[in-house]
């Protein structure tokens, strides 16, 4: 591998000219790392007006604050607090779920009393042979509940999806078919035989798509608002499944199987960044794990190089807030970049992960991006062997760090059994277990 000091921008020059467009009208992309521009990152220990932040204190009470709010106003969007009227619902329990490994629970979590709101359907397995309360992962899950495992307990759901051959928008029925189809990304049996419990619920809860938000939880809010559209820094999908993920450790600080202080905040691609800015927002989560989160994720956006803001903007324009969009065109002029994303978390465990044929997630802008989040985890006191990735990008299969952490691994845009034998081991360092 390359010496860090290639890898870093050594000339300050500014990529500030518009992204040229292919034909149909996508903005290029790159792959080629020699063709990547110089370019200069903020730094997350100088604030807004030039002074230097040289201390936790001042990082906690000064910069954190305005970074936090730059990230709210320009790229995620403001999210509404805690519904004063949530309701945590009982379901289907079975305590011999999975041949007698784990109890598995599922939860219905309403949003006020009022038969509209809508319903986060969370499931649980809790290890059965482990001490209680067990700490857990907690993430997003991409296709419904009972793709996570074979386990034929688990209850299947109509969903909203978008149906990319007839471009139009229909309400899929539940289906045995996705029965299990994710159970290699979820290594439940791991998870639970390592003494960890597991909480998932579906990104239905707001569906993926444009219009998904008048089936989701943004259109409810909205309309109790009395408004028809969203403001420009209104919140976007992965805000949205963000404060989902808030909601559910709301109602696992009521379940005492649970230890709500050592919950981690997990996952994969666009759940990925889910699950950054939940950890930056909500400081309850005790570690966050980002799996191939890429653009808008773990990943540099100064750098040309895979996905750019331009194309999240144009092919994923629910994402993020209205505000987003002005700089599809000039990434350079954003007043923050994700290394700050990532500094928002200090001095909580984090853990970034690449994979090598992922290249539009760009593994090297999210080793680049979580080394240049350092500076911050060391205000807190942290040594070089917790807050240090070395000089180096690692290479594949060589786990580096350990508050801060990150790995390479070969193969594609995925989660992995290796993946969780890390998340696993660097959750066993974080809570000395």
């Amino acid at each position: 591998m390359p010496s860090l000091l290639l890898l870093l921008c050594a000339v300050p020059v500014l990529l500030c000219l518009p992204l040229p467009l292919l034909a149909d009208g996508v903005p290029e992309t790159n792959m080629d790392e020699s063709k990547v521009p110089a370019y200069t990152l903020p730094d997350p220990l100088v604030a807004s007006d030039g002074a230097k932040i040289e201390d936790a204190k001042a990082w906690r009470e000064r910069r954190r604050p305005e970074l936090l709010e730059l990230f709210r106003s320009q790229m995620h969007g403001r999210s509404p607090g805690r519904p004063a009227g949530m309701r945590f619902e009982a379901g289907p329990v079975d305590r011999n779920a999975l041949g007698g490994l784990a109890t598995r629970k599922e939860v219905a979590i309403s949003f006020d009393a009022s038969p509209e709101s809508p319903v986060l359907h969370l499931l649980v397995y809790v290890p059965n042979a482990a001490p209680k309360p067990a700490p857990a992962f907690l993430g997003v899950n991409f296709d419904g509940n009972e793709t996570v495992s074979n386990d034929p307990g688990i209850v299947a759901r109509d969903r909203w999806e978008w149906n990319n051959r007839e471009q139009r928008e229909e309400l899929v029925s539940a289906s045995q078919a996705k029965r299990g189809g994710a159970a290699a990304q979820w290594c439940v049996e791991k998870i639970v035989s390592r003494g960890y419990a597991l909480a998932t619920f579906s990104r239905d809860i707001e569906p993926d798509y444009p219009e998904g938000w008048r089936h989701g939880v943004r259109g409810w809010y909205l309309a109790k608002s009395g408004k028809t559209a969203f403001a420009p820094d209104d919140w976007g999908s992965i805000a949205a499944w963000a404060w989902c993920l808030s909601r559910a450790l709301d109602y696992l600080e009521t379940d005492c199987d649970i230890d709500a202080k050592r919950v981690a905040a997990m996952g994969h691609s666009r759940l990925g960044k889910t699950a950054l800015w939940a950890g930056a927002t909500d400081e309850r989560f005790a570690a966050v794990i980002s799996n191939d989160s890429g653009e808008g994720g773990a990943a540099l956006a100064r750098r040309w190089y895979g996905e750019t803001t331009a194309i999240v903007n144009l092919r994923f324009p629910q994402w993020f807030c209205g505000n987003f969009k002005q700089y599809s065109d000039n990434s350079a002029k954003l007043p923050f970049d994700q290394h700050e994303l990532l500094a928002l978390i200090a001095p909580r465990p984090l853990y970034v992960a690449s994979a090598e044929e992922d290249r539009w997630a760009d593994p090297r802008g999210e080793f680049l991006s979580a080394k240049h989040a350092e500076p911050v985890y060391r205000l807190f006191g942290l040594n070089a062997g917790d807050a240090s990735l070395g000089e180096e990008w690692p290479p594949v299969n060589h786990p580096v760090g350990k508050t801060l952490a990150y790995h390479i691994r070969p193969g594609k845009h995925d989660v992995t059994d290796y993946d969780w034998e890390q998340y696993l081991a660097f959750a066993d360092r974080a809570w000395k277990r």
